[in-house]
C-alpha cells in the first residue's frame, strides 16, 4: 500500500474553473470506510457493477473512490449532485460528460497507480493527465526500445543510471497523457511523437508525427505531485493557468 505525500495545497471552499485555467487535483485512494460508504451512493448501476467484478478488495475500493471522486468534483464544479453526473464514452473509450451537461464546456480526465489518484478538469479543451510510481524496472532499456521514439531511446540510453527510473516514467507519463488528450487509445503507436524525459528539464511535446507546428497546440507540464511518482498533464492551447490542489 503506497504512503500518500503530496506538498500540493488543500483547495478553496468552493474552487471555480475559468476557462483560462487548468484544475489538477491528487487524492489518496486510500479511505476509510465512511468515506467509501458515500462514495459508493455516488455510482450508476454500470459503474457498482464494474466495481463488483474486481477480483482484489483494494482494487474495487480504488475503483470506487476514483469514480466517486471524479463524480463529486464534476458535481461541485457543475453545481450538480454527484450522482446525476451522467457520462458518455469516445470511440476508444474517452469518457466524457452526457449530451445535456456537455454543453457545460466541461472536459476531464484520470489517471490512478498505486493507490493515488488525479483528476484534471478544464473548460472548452481537452486535456489528459497521467501518473506512475516511480520503480526501478529491469527492462527498462528493452521497453524504451520497443514503445519510445528514436530521439527518446537516444535520450534516455545517454541518462546516468541512477536517473533512469525517474527519465523513464518522466516518459511514460507524458506520453500516456498525450494518448488520453487526443482520445485515440493504442490506435495511436507511441514511438509516433516526442517529449522531453531528463530530470530538471521542462516538460515538452516536441513533434508529433514529425509536425513541430501539431506539437505547439498542446501545453504539457510535469506534475510532482506525490513523493515517489511522476505525472505529467496536457491541455489543448498554451495560455492556461495551471492550479494543483490536494484532496483533503
Amino acid at each position: 500500500m503506497s504512503q500518500f505525500r503530496s506538498t500540493w495545497p488543500l483547495p478553496p471552499a468552493k474552487p471555480t474553473l475559468a476557462q483560462d485555467e487548468v484544475h489538477v487535483w491528487v487524492a489518496s485512494l486510500n479511505r476509510p470506510q465512511p468515506q467509501l460508504n458515500q462514495f459508493w451512493q455516488y455510482l450508476n448501476e454500470d459503474e457498482r457493477a464494474r466495481a463488483n467484478r474486481f477480483y482484489f478488495d483494494h482494487d474495487r475500493e480504488h475503483y470506487i473512490v476514483a469514480r466517486g471522486l471524479l463524480r463529486q468534483l464534476l458535481g461541485s464544479y457543475l453545481n450538480l449532485p454527484a450522482h446525476q453526473i451522467g457520462f458518455a464514452y469516445g470511440e476508444h473509450g474517452k469518457p466524457e460528460l452526457a449530451a445535456e451537461q456537455a454543453v457545460s464546456g466541461m472536459r476531464f480526465n484520470i489517471s490512478h497507480a498505486q493507490g493515488v489518484a488525479l483528476l484534471a478538469f478544464a473548460r472548452y479543451r481537452e486535456v489528459g493527465v497521467d501518473i506512475e510510481q516511480i520503480r526501478p524496472l529491469d527492462d527498462g532499456e528493452q521497453i524504451a526500445e520497443r514503445f519510445f521514439s528514436a530521439n527518446e531511446v537516444a535520450v534516455f540510453t545517454a541518462v546516468p543510471s541512477e536517473q533512469k527510473p525517474q527519465a523513464f516514467f518522466n516518459c511514460w507519463t507524458r506520453k500516456e497523457a498525450f494518448i488520453k488528450v487526443i482520445g485515440e487509445g493504442l490506435s495511436c503507436p507511441l514511438d509516433s511523437f516526442d517529449v522531453t524525459l531528463k530530470s530538471g528539464e521542462p516538460a515538452e511535446l516536441l513533434q508529433v508525427k514529425g509536425s513541430r507546428e501539431t506539437a505547439v497546440r498542446w501545453r504539457l507540464e510535469n506534475l510532482e505531485a506525490a513523493t515517489g511518482y511522476a505525472g505529467a498533464v496536457i491541455a489543448e492551447g498554451r495560455e492556461w493557468q495551471l492550479r494543483c490542489w490536494q484532496w483533503p
